[in-house]
């Protein structure tokens, strides 16, 4: 089966309605750190308490997402991402008020922290539902697993290109606040519907088991520590791009720039479905990594808007391969009961690593500039590079082939529209 009929397969399995609601879903995540960090460092004119805002709520998203993956793993995702959308919009809504408010640091830090516990992680969720998704399709199961891991990964990229775009666009014509506002409603109607789709019953068909099997396992850790890595990378080259835009006297675009990061990862992320199968997913991730290095050198002299946006533009097509690498690896070393507290555990281990990039970055940009932000970001390839060098071995003894899972009696599309 070639990827492209791979791809058209999905579609078909999946249906178009809910390949639109994923996506949209995901974005109000992908809007809300530009957001907070926009909306709070142009209301107190401290990069460094955006910076600590934004990433208090990538942290407290970090602590709040491994914990609903595994409720959802337990009792399904429809009630656990119902509620979360609607607990997320309201404190979106609720932190535009508080800084309008005026409110002191740590009130705005808590608030921020307060939202991002609750915001869903539609992304990590929907990769999940593939596999009972293509439980009918036999011997094609795992290709088109491996399919669908790469749209996810080219789809998060793409959310979160689009998404600082929408801040961007919203801050130039309105402000910060509404910025925070239009993610708000995004999620409040999207993520709802995500939850609500037929395909999320399928995380949680009766003959699954529920819970059972180990997760942390010395390879799955290595991939949490992977995570982390591009989370720095992220944050610190979101606040570096900040930097720049708001010396520039036009800090709106600062979420156009971050969002050529997922362009070009984006589409990188949708032609790694053409690399053959005998490339294990850990070589792939090994060489992006030293290509993640290799193009983010560039960031440490560049000294302009225009620069900038080149440059994280093709530092951007080595992302997407990474974390598909990452994420199709952790598929396969935890146990399938486990899929949705896994693949939330490492999108946590991305928002700690947003975390600690912005924040460190912040701090060294309010000294230093931009320069200082940007070498945050290439330290962090620096420790992908130190861990894929590293663990080969153990990721490809851990990352033994999956069985595909016994084919159902209805067909792919029939069970998401009837489950």
């Amino acid at each position: 089966m070639t990827p492209l009929a791979s791809y058209r397969r999905l579609l078909r399995l999946a249906g178009p309605t809910y390949v639109l609601v994923a996506f949209v879903g995901r974005l109000p995540l992908a809007m809300s750190q530009l957001g907070t960090l926009l909306l709070v460092s142009t209301a107190s004119g401290s990069y460094g308490l955006g910076g600590l805002s934004a990433g208090a709520l990538a942290v407290a998203n970090a602590v709040g997402a491994p914990v609903a993956g595994a409720l959802a793993d337990r009792v399904g995702q429809r009630p656990v991402v119902l509620v979360q959308s609607l607990l997320g919009a309201t404190g979106l809504a609720l932190l535009v008020a508080v800084v309008g408010g005026d409110a002191a640091p740590t009130t705005l830090v808590l608030t921020a922290a307060a939202t991002g516990l609750v915001l869903p992680q539609v992304g990590p969720l929907a990769r999940v539902r593939w596999r009972p998704m293509t439980r009918a399709t036999g011997a094609h199961q795992r290709r088109l697993v491996d399919a669908a891991f790469s749209y996810e990964g080219a789809a998060d990229e793409a959310s979160f290109a689009i998404g600082p775009a929408l801040v961007g666009l919203s801050v130039a014509a309105f402000s910060p606040g509404g910025a925070m506002l239009l993610a708000a409603v995004l999620l409040a109607v999207f993520g709802s519907a995500f939850a609500l789709d037929p395909s999320a019953r399928l995380t949680h068909a009766a003959e699954r088991p529920v819970g059972s099997g180990r997760l942390l396992g010395a390879a799955y850790l290595v991939l949490v520590g992977a995570q982390v890595s591009i989370g720095m990378l992220f944050g610190a080259t979101q606040t570096g791009a900040t930097v720049l835009a708001t010396d520039a006297g036009t800090p709106g675009t600062a979420g156009l720039v971050h969002a050529t990061l997922g362009v070009g990862s984006a589409v990188a992320g949708l032609a790694t479905a053409y690399v053959p199968e005998r490339i294990g997913h850990e070589l792939r991730a090994l060489a992006a990594s030293w290509a993640l290095l290799a193009l983010s050198l560039p960031l440490l002299v560049v000294d302009s808007l225009a620069t900038t946006t080149m440059t994280v533009l093709v530092l951007g097509v080595a992302v997407a391969p990474y974390m598909i690498a990452v994420f199709s690896l952790a598929e396969r070393v935890v146990a399938p009961a486990r899929v949705g507290a896994a693949m939330t555990t490492l999108a946590s281990a991305t928002g700690l690593g947003y975390a600690l990039g912005s924040s460190l970055a912040g701090r060294l940009a309010d000294e230093s500039g931009s320069t200082s932000a940007f070498a945050v970001t290439v330290g962090a390839t620096v420790l992908a590079v130190a861990l894929m060098t590293t663990q080969q071995r153990r990721l490809r003894a851990a990352a033994a082939p999956v069985v595909a899972d016994p084919p159902a009696v209805v067909s792919g599309t029939e069970a998401v529209r009837t489950g």
